[in-house]
């Protein structure tokens, strides 16, 4: 891996991040793409380059986080789950980073959003602003967070879904699925990196930080434009993107022109 390749996958996280469409997943089919080996230091770096794609939350959203300490309450509530499950299960989750558990799980991710949609079109929310949301709410929303520990699943996919099927509206569901990923990215980059110290020599060391000032960078745009889009659209393209990507990739995995 070398520094072309983070800046790729720098641009390809921050993009992808807050986009329900897996940018874990699309980082996976990128570095297939690539040719690069899901070795170790790979694994780590597209988990530890997220960092750069918070922080780019942190400064956008920064006046949601200092208008109370409810929302951080809230916030705590919801990463519990993750927490707790990312604590037991880190090994095992890392034996899913292939190629063809990120197709299928883009496919169903998108599915299920066209469903989503449909049952609600038409339909008013129960949930316009962040300070409506409960904390049994917050919770609850956590808990589908759990589920994007299966790679291709979206973290901000299953929090949006989530927080959709409890009666939040578009655009308070897409702000708390990026505000959750505060504790709970900060804890898995942090924890990564602490169990995978051991790679950081001066040259890996500089390609993790390459990707995430690029993540960074990248988030900022897709953050923005994310909102925009939200309010005066629906989830359906980023559905019908997922299940056309998904079916792409399995068939250039099936003929083998790319590597799983």
């Amino acid at each position: 891996m070398n520094y072309f390749d983070a800046v790729v996958l720098g641009i390809v996280e921050g993009l992808s991040e807050f986009f329900p469409v897996s940018s874990t997943g699309h980082m996976i089919l990128t570095a297939s793409v690539l040719g690069l080996e899901q070795d170790d230091f790979l694994k780590t770096f597209e988990i530890a380059i997220q960092l750069g794609s918070i922080l780019a939350v942190v400064f956008l959203l920064y006046n949601r986080l200092v208008c109370g300490f409810g929302i951080w309450i809230k916030l705590a509530l919801g990463f519990i789950p993750t927490g707790i499950c990312g604590l037991f299960l880190y090994k095992y989750i890392k034996q899913l980073f292939d190629g063809y558990v990120v197709a299928i799980m883009l496919i169903l991710g998108g599915i299920v959003f066209l469903l989503i949609e449909h049952k609600h079109k038409g339909k008013s929310y129960k949930i316009n602003t962040l300070d409506s949301v409960t904390y049994k709410q917050a919770f609850l929303v956590g808990l589908m967070q759990c589920l994007a520990m299966i790679p291709g699943t979206s973290r901000s996919g299953a929090t949006i879904v989530g927080a959709l099927l409890l009666g939040f509206n578009r655009r308070v569901a897409a702000e708390f699925s990026f505000l959750l990923a505060l504790p709970t990215m900060f804890a898995a980059t942090g924890y990564d990196v602490y169990k995978n110290l051991h790679m950081l020599d001066s040259t890996n060391l500089g390609i993790l930080l390459t990707g995430g000032v690029v993540a960074f960078i990248s988030a900022l745009c897709a953050v923005k434009f994310f909102l925009f889009f939200i309010v005066r659209f629906s989830y359906v393209p980023f559905g019908i993107y997922r299940i056309c990507i998904g079916i792409l990739f399995l068939i250039l995995f099936g003929l083998g022109v790319l590597d799983v």
